[in-house]
């Protein structure tokens, strides 16, 4: 596959993947961290530019930035995600009454709740601060 192509396809995923991400932050049933880091993912591997751009924007780049670099998450973001995810799937498993759904969106609840857990926690205000001591994007660029 040529390299523009790739590049194009890469770049029209992970735009196509933040808009998802972004809006997940108002409707529950999309989740907005996995979105968010596939375009994280998909914009490492085609433009420079947009990856920089994602991982300093002022709502979405802390928390790509801590996740990808130091596999953590605040505290509030931590229990937020969990409560936010119980309610969702006590409400479905409610609305839905059937069994092997309701099994499996428990199976679910259990592996991302750990996941969450298993995840470090820092305060917000050292996240943003490892994230200040990070090169910024000019400064990296000078460097190549």
């Amino acid at each position: 596959m040529p390299r523009k192509l790739k590049n194009f396809l890469l770049i029209f995923a992970g735009t196509l993947s933040l808009i998802l991400g972004t809006i997940g932050i108002v409707l529950p049933l999309l989740p907005t961290t996995p979105f968010l880091l596939l375009s994280a993912y998909c914009y490492v591997r085609s433009s420079e530019r947009l990856y920089y751009w994602l991982i300093h924007h002022k709502v979405f780049g802390i928390y790509i930035y801590s996740y990808i670099t130091y596999r953590a998450i605040d505290i509030k973001t931590k229990i937020g995600a969990i409560t936010l995810l119980w309610g969702t799937l006590t409400l479905s498993i409610f609305i839905m009454q059937i069994l092997y759904v309701t099994i499996l969106l428990f199976i679910v609840g259990i592996g991302v709740t750990t996941h969450l857990l298993i995840l470090k926690t820092l305060s917000k205000e050292e996240m943003t601060k490892r994230r200040v001591h990070s090169l910024s994007y000019e400064n990296k660029k000078s460097l190549v």
